[in-house]
């Protein structure tokens, strides 16, 4: 979660959404896929370097050479099933959870089914529980905790403007968009993480890797 105490921050932090915004709907509108990827990874890159919301700490901003990422899969994007789900109320852990106080309540309300990989899977699609809500799909799979970022990745985050948009009835997932959370560069921010229901066994190597230290 990012901090909001001055009218600047609120202003930075309005510049990066709306960027964010104008990126993912550049992807939507874009026939080539991995064109569309290769532009969001050089936007990120060029966000984390110089933006004031950076999730990077200002002292790793300097020497930062680009995220880290999964040469792009075209089988890595696929289009999903949504189905209807009985409506459950989570309160979902954050990286900065301690004993539930920093948690989020989202909702379930459907479930993502697709092939990927020969495999049949199935995801949980989460309704934020505040104003104005979103919808919410956080991952993880077998390469979390030694590729990719132990507590999962985010593949759809709509309140943040991460939406890849739907083909026909059926919706987009394309896991080369697949993102670590704020929290896996500073453990400043706070972020709510991957589901039991949505950690796969299967690996997803597609993506951003681990962070590390990047740069």
């Amino acid at each position: 979660m990012a901090q909001v105490s001055t009218p600047e921050d609120a202003r930075s932090l309005m510049d990066w959404k709306r960027r964010v915004l104008e990126l993912y709907a550049s992807v939507r509108a874009d026939d080539d896929p991995a064109a569309a990827c290769a532009r969001w990874r050089a936007a990120r890159d060029e966000l984390f370097r110089t933006h004031p919301q950076s999730p990077l700490p200002p002292g790793r901003r300097e020497a930062f050479e680009g995220l880290p990422y999964f040469a792009y899969d075209p089988a890595a994007r696929v289009t999903a099933e949504v189905m209807a789900a009985e409506a459950k109320t989570y309160e979902i852990g954050t990286s900065g959870d301690d004993g539930g106080e920093n948690a989020y309540s989202f909702t379930r309300f459907a479930q993502a089914r697709f092939e990927l990989g020969g495999e049949e899977l199935s995801l949980e699609l989460y309704w934020l529980e505040g104003y104005g809500g979103g919808v919410f799909l956080p991952v993880a799979d077998a390469t979390s905790g030694s590729d990719t970022y132990g507590a999962g990745r985010y593949v759809l985050d709509t309140v943040k403007g991460a939406d890849l948009g739907v083909d026909g009835d059926r919706l987009v997932l394309d896991f080369n968009f697949a993102y670590n959370p704020s929290c896996s560069y500073d453990p400043a921010w706070v972020c709510p993480l991957a589901t039991p229901a949505n950690r796969l066994s299967v690996p997803i190597r597609a993506g951003e890797r681990y962070p590390g230290e990047p740069g």
